[in-house]
């Protein structure tokens, strides 16, 4: 009798061990169906256009205004040749026509953005942004932020979005500058660190993912990366031409002309690519 009870455990065991077995492996089907169903997209592009870039530009904010290009640039202490500055970009020459700049060794200038007729532009590790006229690019005002760096900035034209290095993009207020909201940006369901300078374009945030050459496409109603851009190719050319430069970032849209330009720190090339967005 013993035995047969011996006996009846074992099987029964066998039975739920199997069950199990199945149970896990119509999971992994499922997942990996859902995968196949929904695969981030690798979004192809085409360079249609080249201008030149100051390789002494540490490019932290880049971005049209008014059919414009401006950018904004940061000032690593170790990097004697660099300066946090602002101000239009001439294409003929790539160099910035400095509207404003900061005391370096006390703040490194990061992100910028344009709104309600005023530019916005952030500190590294201050916790600080300061407020300049757009129009005469005089400084009349700064606020404070929580969060503990600032890296980029855009705008969907309600709100300021800002980067600080971690996967949460924090929307600001454009009056007082005050938080409104935090998004959480994943990508394939983990949180995506080191988001660096923004962009918005015709209703998603792409962003430069910091040590790659990697640009997302984040859906700002839920954070998820969408779509995905490689421009290593852009990178090494770069690179064969300056070997001194640094990683990928800036993104800027011209909305009135429908481009799309993109460089990197010290970059000797500042490229006009083309993309289904």
């Amino acid at each position: 009798m013993l035995y047969l009870k011996n006996t009846i455990i074992i099987i029964c065991g066998m039975l739920f061990f199997l069950s199990c077995k199945n149970e896990d492996a119509k999971t992994e089907k499922v997942s990996n169906l859902s995968e196949i169903k929904n695969p981030i997209a690798q979004i192809q592009y085409s360079v249609t256009n080249k201008y030149p870039h100051d390789i002494s530009s540490f490019t932290e904010g880049f971005l049209f205004h008014n059919n414009t290009l401006f950018e904004s640039t940061g000032s690593p202490s170790n990097l004697p040749q660099t300066k946090s500055v602002f101000g239009p970009v001439d294409l003929k020459t790539g160099k910035i026509n400095v509207k404003a700049e900061l005391d370096k060794t006390i703040y490194f200038g990061e992100g910028l953005v344009f709104i309600k007729n005023k530019i916005c532009q952030i500190t590294y590790t201050n916790q600080i942004g300061f407020i300049y006229d757009a129009k005469t690019f005089k400084k009349i005002n700064q606020f404070s932020f929580t969060n503990k760096e600032g890296w980029g900035l855009t705008t969907d034209g309600t709100y300021i979005i800002m980067s600080d290095g971690t996967f949460n993009l924090s929307y600001l207020n454009a009056d007082d500058y005050s938080l409104v909201k935090n998004l959480s940006v994943t990508d394939a369901g983990y949180g995506l660190d080191n988001l660096n300078e923004l962009e918005y374009i015709n209703g998603f945030i792409y962003a430069n993912v910091w040590t790659t050459q990697t640009i997302v496409k984040i859906n700002p109603s839920n954070g998820e990366v969408v779509g995905k851009i490689d421009i290593s190719a852009l990178f090494d050319e770069a690179k064969k031409i300056n070997p001194s430069i640094a990683e990928t970032n800036g993104i800027a849209y011209d909305s009135i002309n429908n481009k799309i330009l993109v460089t990197g720190k010290f970059w000797p090339k500042i490229y006009e690519i083309d993309f289904v967005h």
